[in-house]
């Protein structure tokens, strides 16, 4: 892989350690900001709302120009935003800080997996954009549970200054190794919205809304889970954090390779795989033993659904690679929004914390079932209709 992909997959590794610390960090916010544990959950909601409005906001104005300096700016508006959360003294400053932040993702990830894929020969594509998602997955494996335990023993908001260095690195390793790509005409904005809009791309994009929205209903609230409901120490988070990781980082090639035989068939088969985790983390939960057991494999599950559900709205949107991606990533953090406030709101209706898993069952399953009404065909996901670039 060119130099010049790892320094992208720095910048993946960045915006999804901001991402996903907060759950590991949502006592020790609530704490400090003098608020409730639903309204921390909040956090994560005006997160994925960010980055859901970040990909009709931003987007659309930066497929048309050079590359390059807008995934540098886009690092350096993230870094930003993790200052300002780190220096938020309150919850409302936080939690605009949080959305603003969260604009970026969408954008950084959309417009970096096009350059990843056009950085190498046709039949590397796939690959090329696997290692730039690799700084996502190292995110759950080692940015969430230490930024998690860094939280803890130092501060939560020391977790966010080291973001925002890891975030500066990025910005600065993409300004040395991504060489200036220049495409030969510009990108119609008409075209691709239009191939966005059609019925059979927004089901895809619904899918995965719900698909992996139950995720997040029952994940945003998994330190309160862990300590109340199953009785562990606080310090013991990390280290589920670390094991949901590993999960997701094994489950992640089990799901592309039922993405590669058949995509309709895969994400039927990987959104299943979630709804079940999730019923067998309801009867987990009490069993320190059982729970971290269950938490592997709900991680495993979660990454396992990615794949076919990316593959099958590029399919469906052919003529959108940009857009497609970007708001593919809209679709997933519209889900994590509406699950993160579901749970939320059904704590403070009185349900037990313990149900939660259920819940989320049910919002999963909302996806599968629309999964049901899509064709079947199998697709070729190369980018290949983003214009040809040089490299000077």
């Amino acid at each position: 892989m060119p130099r010049a992909i790892w320094a992208l997959a720095i910048g993946s590794f960045a915006i999804c350690t901001s991402e996903f610390v907060i759950m590991g960090l949502l006592q020790e916010v609530a704490q400090n900001l003098s608020i409730t544990i639903p309204q921390s959950g909040f956090l994560i909601t005006a997160y994925a709302i960010g980055v859901v409005l970040g990909a009709p906001l931003l987007t659309p104005f930066l497929v048309g120009l050079k590359r390059k300096p807008v995934l540098i700016g886009l690092m350096l508006l993230f870094m930003l935003g993790n200052v300002a959360c780190a220096l938020s003294p309150n919850y409302t400053t936080m939690l605009v800080s949080r959305f603003l932040t969260a604009f970026s993702q969408a954008a950084f990830f959309g417009l970096g997996a096009v350059v990843a894929a056009r950085l190498v020969e046709p039949n590397k594509q796939a690959s090329a954009i696997a290692a730039m998602f690799l700084g996502a997955t190292l995110a759950n494996i080692l940015g969430a549970p230490i930024g998690t335990f860094l939280g803890q023993e130092i501060g939560w908001r020391s977790t966010f200054y080291v973001i925002a260095i890891i975030s500066a690195v990025s910005a600065l390793s993409i300004s040395k190794l991504l060489p200036n790509i220049e495409f030969e005409e510009k990108t119609n904005i008409k075209d691709e919205f239009i191939a966005l809009i059609q019925p059979d791309t927004l089901r895809a994009l619904l899918i995965t809304a719900f698909g992996f929205g139950g995720t997040f209903t029952v994940f945003t609230y998994i330190s309160p889970i862990l300590t109340k409901i199953t009785g562990m120490p606080s310090e013991y988070v990390p280290a589920i954090l670390l094991i949901f990781g590993v999960g997701m980082a094994l489950g992640n090639p089990i799901g592309a390779k039922f993405s590669n035989l058949n995509v309709i068939a895969g994400m039927r088969a990987t959104l299943l795989m979630l709804i079940s985790t999730l019923v067998a983390l309801y009867f987990c939960i009490e069993s320190p033993l059982s729970i971290v057991v269950a938490m592997f494999f709900f991680g495993a599950a979660t990454f396992a659904t990615i794949p076919s559900l990316q593959t099958h709205v590029l399919s469906e949107a052919g003529k959108a690679p940009v857009l497609a991606s970007a708001f593919n990533i809209a679709s997933f953090n519209l889900g994590n929004a509406a699950g993160a406030w579901l749970g939320g709101e059904s704590i403070n209706s009185g349900m037990s914390i313990h149900l939660l898993p259920l819940v989320a069952a049910g919002v999963s399953g909302v996806g599968f079932f629309l999964s049901l009404t899509a064709g079947r065909k199998r697709v070729d996901v190369s980018i290949k209709n983003d214009q040809p670039i040089k490299v000077n």
